[in-house]
């Protein structure tokens, strides 16, 4: 999993400096975190409700708590100015 983990991590890096390089656009991140299980069952829930595309979201990341894994979901919005 480490290099998931850099992928990830890198992948969330170049987001960070593609929304810096629009600053008309907002970065919103959904966070899910649990079980592997947990974790796969959601956002299959949310790609069948047509919320977001299985491979929108981040490679699994180890999370806080040892059991548990996380996936990030990152869009953008229009910012209100």
């Amino acid at each position: 999993m480490p290099e998931n983990l850099l992928e990830s991590l890198c992948s969330v890096v170049a987001e960070s400096n593609l929304s810096s390089a629009h600053p008309e656009r907002e970065r919103l991140q959904i966070l899910v975190i649990g079980s592997r299980d947990g974790v796969m069952e959601a956002i299959h829930t949310l790609h069948a409700r047509g919320f977001a595309e299985v491979g929108a979201w981040s490679l699994l990341l180890p999370a806080p708590h040892l059991s548990e894994v996380m996936s990030i979901l990152t869009r953008y919005r229009k910012r209100d100015n």
